[in-house]
């Protein structure tokens, strides 16, 4: 491939979500969301993908998580899809910050219930003395809103990021892979081949 993929990347990035979804990737939507601590301390886990809109991308967390209680204190993070199905990987690095309670609310109401008592039950990153401790917070959970929708834990929200970095990387034999590294310049991007 001799041009880039497209003058957007986060076009790009649809896209490609799009074919993953249709080959039949077995998690299209996970991405490595990588945080840190402000003296520099990486962390990195597997989080779902929440949807790209106005060019931010969204996952969700307990706020009072790891990486909630990194991203209040350092914000910079690193983002990577990978479609092994495709040979394709996207890096993004950029800036999370919460969504609106309105946005956060709004999402939750599209989780199925079992998903809504399950933020309810854990206390995410924070130590528990047992499974059964987990499912009883499960049940009081199921019992709290039996017969009524479950509300959104007060802890708990959409983050968005805001990319300013986005490389799309594509296999190639040989390993002369192809390499676009977007660079975000006011409200449009720059664009260079990397070496693979």
């Amino acid at each position: 491939m001799e041009q880039a993929p497209g003058p957007d990347p986060l076009d790009v990035l649809a896209g490609w979500l799009a074919e993953a979804r249709h080959a039949g990737a077995l998690e299209p939507d996970a991405m490595t969301l990588a945080t840190a601590t402000p003296d520099g301390l990486p962390s990195a886990r597997v989080v779902l993908f929440k949807g790209l809109e106005q060019g931010e991308l969204r996952f969700v967390t307990h706020y009072a998580s790891r990486k909630g209680r990194e991203l209040e204190l350092n914000p910079e993070v690193a983002l990577v899809f990978f479609w092994p199905e495709l040979m394709r990987q996207v890096r993004l690095e950029g800036r999370a910050a919460r969504a609106s309670a309105a946005e956060s609310d709004a999402y939750f109401r599209t989780r199925p219930r079992e998903s809504k008592l399950g933020a309810w039950a854990s206390n995410q990153s924070q130590p528990i003395a047992s499974r059964a401790l987990l499912e009883q917070r499960f049940a009081d959970a199921e019992a709290r809103f039996r017969g009524r929708d479950v509300e959104r834990p007060p802890g708990w929200g959409l983050y968005r990021v805001v990319p300013r970095m986005v490389e799309l990387f594509i296999a190639r034999p040989g390993r002369l892979h192809d390499r676009f590294r977007y660079t975000r310049m006011g409200t449009g991007w720059t664009v260079e081949r990397l070496c693979p």
